[in-house]
């Protein structure tokens, strides 16, 4: 459930917006030892740029391994074209956010409920993609109230396991051994050449790298390995649940993905009964980075 796998940039000209809010957040206590109770929630990192207070605003949540960064260009793309107010959010586990044991998607929704009424963003138009997009889904069946409609980008409310190479890439990034007090390119450099024995695309590679930073004159991943392998088989699953949305909803797939089944719709029709489903014809899974004027005219059409 990556989000995407390369660098692209938009000329969306000059954007004028009142207000760009940044948010950095220490490391959260464990949330461990609270069977039985709601997910503790964690302050995750955001970015808001402002717009109309009028209007829902947009909630960008990214997939597994990436962050709030790789909506940038969109975000500052669709502020300007609809006047609205745009939040990017690292998850828990990712980017700036919090590491925490805990990575249910009953605790990531948890945060989202906490920050998006402390920003004053309910209802919002929430988008999420693969690992965000479950994220999305679930708190829109859990708070409806709080999602005034709702987008998952090419992925299902269903197990995901068969279309994904995710626990491979688990595997091959804690498999690299960097020696301390080298410089930023030669880690880079060692981290690419040691996973690519198991990680054959090279824009995979350079995807996951991003995460790579250094601490204390040694490099480390930013993203919590320990609890996403702990909790994978969680994250490629849905959580079983009862109740539909009955707001307004777009499946935006990607024609040449293979994430979301057509076996996948009649649960698609059951938890969200008002839902589109449109696919982008030579988009893969991450359809933000193959065709992003498609994904934003199609986030624009479901706004009308």
């Amino acid at each position: 459930m990556l989000s995407w796998a390369r660098a692209w940039r938009l000329p969306y000209g000059r954007l004028e917006l009142s207000r760009i809010c940044f948010s950095r957040v220490p490391v959260a206590p464990s949330s461990s030892g609270r069977s039985g109770a709601d997910p503790r929630s964690v302050p995750l990192s955001y970015k808001l740029l402002d717009g109309e207070a009028a209007r829902p605003a947009l909630v960008f949540l990214h997939g597994l391994f990436g962050c709030k960064t790789n909506f940038n260009s969109i975000a500052k793309a669709l502020a300007q074209q609809t006047g609205r107010r745009v939040l990017t959010v690292d998850a828990r586990n990712h980017g700036d956010s919090p590491h925490s044991p805990d990575m249910s998607y009953e605790a990531m929704s948890q945060d989202l409920q906490d920050l998006l009424p402390q920003l004053g963003l309910v209802p919002c138009v929430l988008i999420g993609h693969s690992m965000g997009g479950k994220t999305a889904m679930l708190l829109a069946l859990q708070r409806p109230e709080l999602v005034e409609r709702l987008v998952a980008v090419d992925i299902s409310p269903v197990n995901t396991t068969s279309s994904s190479d995710f626990p491979a890439y688990m595997a091959a990034m804690k498999a690299i051994d960097i020696p301390d007090k080298v410089s930023r390119s030669f880690a880079r450099k060692l981290a690419d050449k040691q996973l690519s024995s198991l990680i054959q695309d090279m824009a995979v590679r350079q995807f996951l790298l991003t995460n790579l930073v250094e601490a204390d004159g040694r490099f480390v991943w930013r993203v919590n390995l320990d609890a996403l392998a702990q909790h994978v088989d969680e994250i490629l699953a849905f959580p079983p649940r009862q109740e539909s949305y009955p707001g307004p909803t777009l499946f935006l797939l990607g024609g040449n993905s293979d994430f979301v089944h057509p076996s996948h719709h009649p649960e698609i029709r059951r938890l969200f009964p008002g839902a589109q489903i449109q696919t982008v014809p030579d988009a893969g899974h991450w359809i933000h980075a193959d065709c992003p004027q498609h994904f934003m005219a199609a986030i624009r059409g479901f706004l009308a």
